[in-house]
């Protein structure tokens, strides 16, 4: 089986489709499938996917239920070892990230979860080190984006994100996994750069009550301690909405790390 299964998910987004495609041509390990799921684009993005068919383990372009619908049918064809969802958009943080990330699975005996840094334009075009959280905060959202997560495939097996959420089934696929996993190992490297403008961003207030959900049904969480978290996520979100050097100083970092 190849070491990685890159899952792509992606819709009316040929150029960011273009970047993630050229990020993973350069890197020198090759061991590694590409899966991509169009959600039925009209801007060309299928005829591309159809010029590269040589390279794509699966694709197909149609009409879906949405990204997380696409990424849980993707995935339930993925082959590897690992599955990484690089969406459209998104691309590896250098040509080296693949080995290195592969080096320290083998390192460490293959772990369930492994997870990195990410870079992140903040809002004023200058992408920035946004450093992972310990997966023990995990009760306040997503260790990292997801497109610094690579969870092993058997330990994954037979769970799909939730179809009841627009934004935050991630956030349940990753809890649900991390409830499987005695072993997440941190990478203290940058996995990737985050594409800009996607649904949590434009929908925040979606994404917290989502989260909030998630917390009571998957995590057990009170009201109070909801509460909390949720006021916590609001006035962050504040910040970054009206002070986003502010904002940018206290979440980011000016340089990568590894």
């Amino acid at each position: 089986m190849p070491f990685f299964s890159i899952i792509t998910v992606v819709k009316d987004d040929a150029a960011g489709l273009i970047r993630t495609r050229e990020s993973l041509r350069g890197q020198g390990w090759r061991d590694v499938e590409w899966l991509c799921a169009d959600g039925g684009s009209t801007d060309g993005t299928a005829a591309l996917l159809a010029g590269w068919a040589g390279e794509l383990a699966w694709w197909r372009s149609g009409p879906d239920g949405g990204p997380f619908a696409a990424m849980n049918e993707a995935a339930a064809r993925a082959r590897g070892r690992y599955l990484l969802f690089l969406n459209g958009g998104d691309r590896l943080a250098g040509p080296d990230v693949l080995a290195a990330v592969a080096a320290q699975a083998v390192r460490h005996g293959f772990p369930g979860l492994l997870y990195g840094d990410t870079l992140e334009d903040p809002g004023d075009g200058r992408p920035r080190l946004r450093p992972a959280r310990d997966v023990r905060h995990a009760w306040y959202g997503m260790p990292a984006h997801h497109c610094a997560l690579f969870y092993r495939r058997d330990i994954v097996a037979g769970l799909a994100y939730p179809a009841g959420y627009r934004i935050a089934a991630d956030y349940a696929y990753t809890l649900a996994a991390l409830a499987r996993v005695p072993d997440p190992l941190r990478l203290r490297m940058t996995v990737a750069e985050f594409a800009p403008g996607g649904l949590s961003r434009r929908h925040p207030a979606l994404g917290r009550r989502e989260q909030d959900h998630i917390r009571r049904d998957l995590l057990g969480m009170g009201p109070v301690s909801r509460g909390a978290i949720m006021a916590m996520q609001h006035l962050s979100s504040g910040l970054r909405r009206l002070a986003p050097a502010t904002y940018a100083c206290i979440r980011f970092r000016s340089t990568r790390q590894g």
